[in-house]
């Protein structure tokens, strides 16, 4: 592991200080790209308007007549963390909006993640027509379902997209449905400032601009509109749990979601999961989102079916959302069991593929005939972690009729497009690919059984062109020394109020300290007591077991060990330069 110390740009850190930053704050956010105080400011007035994304002015008409004629809207969401806040919020957002003129007809649907796979295809079109709706809405997905859009607009009914995900690409170029109203800033066209905006995010823009077309025909005065910004909460979950980058703008999001969460205004369903997770909402921060709420939802969609999920953020019936809210814990529990196995088999076949004295292969593709498909890419996560590399997980598909593909997920490193990487991979070996999409960091793809020599062969070429030395070399950029008079519990609160996470890293503090005495405890973590820059200071280092030498260059977070009523501040150890 190499520990790189980020630059600080002086004149800003001074700016950022001189305009009442905290001299700690004022560093680190000038280290991470911030220039000035305005991009600090997470008032709602900053927000980008929504006439700025592309499509929902004319997704709020689509709405709004909908609305009127009392039709039947149906949200089509998708099974991540994502797309149920974003669900969430279509549901929320339109009855709330529609209450005025006493239109509550919006009903969702989640497709099986077995047997029908990710986004608008035709059954699921089928299945919404069925249902007697008249308008379709997809949340967080149906950007690249061509097919399905053109089979829903064949049934009779509209449809409104409302994705962040890349549009498909044929003969070079992007590809949006036909017939249809799109609402994404990354489709063509569309200017809109923020491109990592998260589905939930869009959908919120969707009802604002919803809100400003019902103003318009008279529906109700800007005294008497209904406050959406209620809805923030989940839209800041969402944005956590989906780990889109945190720019300015969805830092402002989630800044505002987490204030009204910490005063207590948030729905039944989170305040219950944040009960199941033992957290406190009071003290909420974004770290709760994406490692106690996100994951709990998410368990859902990878086990079990996401409708449980949505169930528990649109209640406001507070028994039946610690009802909902328990068993989502459950299936968690279930899950964190079936991942352990898993992660435990992966690393071995992927310690298979080389020698105990080499360096892993440039790519990494494992497959057991007992992996379950919904935690792949959990695994994927972990393995990539822990070698560095670019890494794929397959598991047998458990849809009906197609024991014969596999599914596999992906996840890489920087300096590796994943998505690209497969789209070439599809291109050299034709036919091995049967489906694949995702971003640069994480991607999805299926094949058949025959093809998974040629998948790995065909990947692990790939990145033997794209990757080098420097990029396959473990790096952990961190902020360099921690000033002791930091080192306060006060501080620590500080850095945990703020919003920290995806493209805005979480504060990590790196210098040599003496390694006074360590040990193991619950088998699995080291217990550390350290001392920096002359003062005893607790430690600990967390599913980590070897030993660490007398002095040591580490890299640490600061946290605040709560012992009868008493804070100490203690590090986190994330690793150690050798």
């Amino acid at each position: 592991m190499k520990l790189i110390t980020r630059d600080v740009p002086p004149r800003a850190a001074w700016a950022l200080e001189q305009s009442g930053v905290h001299p700690l704050l004022a560093r680190l956010y000038a280290a991470r790209g911030v220039r000035s105080p305005d991009e600090l400011d997470d008032t709602l007035a900053r927000l980008i308007p929504p006439s700025a994304m592309k499509g929902t002015e004319a997704a709020a008409r689509l709405l709004a007549d909908a609305m009127a004629a009392n039709q039947r809207i149906c949200i089509v969401a998708d099974y991540d963390c994502d797309g149920a806040t974003a669900c969430a919020v279509g549901v929320r957002g339109l009855r709330l909006l529609g209450a005025p003129m006493g239109f509550a007809n919006v009903a969702y649907l989640v497709p099986d993640r077995v047997n029908e796979g990710y986004g608008l295809t035709p059954s699921i079109a089928e299945r919404v027509k069925a249902s007697g709706a008249d308008l379709l809405v997809t949340v967080d997905n149906g950007i690249a379902s061509l097919d399905g859009v053109r089979a829903a607009r064949a049934l009779g009914l509209q449809v409104l997209v409302t994705d962040h995900h890349l549009p498909a690409v044929m003969n070079g170029q992007p590809v949006v449905p036909d017939d249809c109203v799109i609402v994404n800033p990354n489709q063509p066209g569309c200017t809109f400032e923020s491109k990592s905006i998260a589905g939930v995010g869009v959908m919120f823009y969707v009802l604002l601009a919803l809100r400003a077309e019902l103003r318009e025909r008279g529906v109700f005065s800007p005294a008497t509109q209904p406050k959406i910004d209620t809805l923030l909460p989940l839209v800041a979950l969402g944005t956590v749990a989906d780990v889109v980058k945190l720019d300015p703008h969805n830092r402002r999001l989630v800044a505002q979601g987490l204030k009204r969460v910490r005063a207590g205004a948030l729905p039944a369903g989170m305040a219950a999961l944040f009960n199941v997770a033992a957290r406190r909402p009071h003290a909420a921060t974004a770290f709760d989102f994406g490692f106690a709420l996100g994951p709990r939802l998410n368990a859902a969609g990878r086990l079990a079916d996401m409708t449980l999920g949505i169930e528990c953020l649109i209640t406001d019936d507070a028994a039946r959302a610690d009802e909902l809210a328990r068993t989502l814990d459950g299936i968690n529990r279930e899950r964190k069991a079936i991942e352990g196995d898993m992660r435990e088999q992966a690393q071995q076949l992927a310690e298979q593929l080389f020698d105990e004295d080499e360096a892993p292969p440039p790519a990494i593709t494992v497959f057991d005939p007992d992996f379950h498909e919904g935690v792949v890419g959990i695994v994927a996560s972990r393995l990539k972690d822990k070698l560095h590399r670019p890494t794929f997980v397959f598991a047998a598909s458990a849809a009906e009729g197609k024991g014969h593909e596999l599914k596999g997920s992906g996840r890489s490193i920087p300096g590796f497009h994943l998505r690209d990487a497969l789209d070439l991979v599809a291109k050299r070996h034709p036919g091995v690919l049967l489906r694949f999409g995702g971003h640069a960091m994480a991607a999805g793809c299926t094949i058949h059984e025959d093809g998974l020599d040629a998948f790995e062969q065909g990947l692990a070429q790939v990145a033997s062109e794209w990757l080098d030395a420097e990029t396959l070399q473990r790096r952990l950029e961190t902020d360099g020394p921690l000033d002791p008079q930091y080192r306060r519990p006060d501080v620590v609160d500080t850095l945990h109020a703020e919003v920290w996470g995806q493209g805005f890293a979480p504060p990590v503090f790196c210098e040599e300290v003496e390694v006074v005495s360590q040990r193991i405890v619950g088998e699995k973590h080291l217990q550390l007591k350290l001392k920096h820059q002359g003062a005893a200071v607790d430690g600990i280092w967390f599913s980590h077991t070897e030993p660490l030498p007398p002095r040591a260059k580490l890299a640490f977070r600061l946290d605040a060990d709560e012992w009868q009523g008493q804070k100490r501040v203690r590090f986190l150890v994330e690793a150690v330069e050798l």
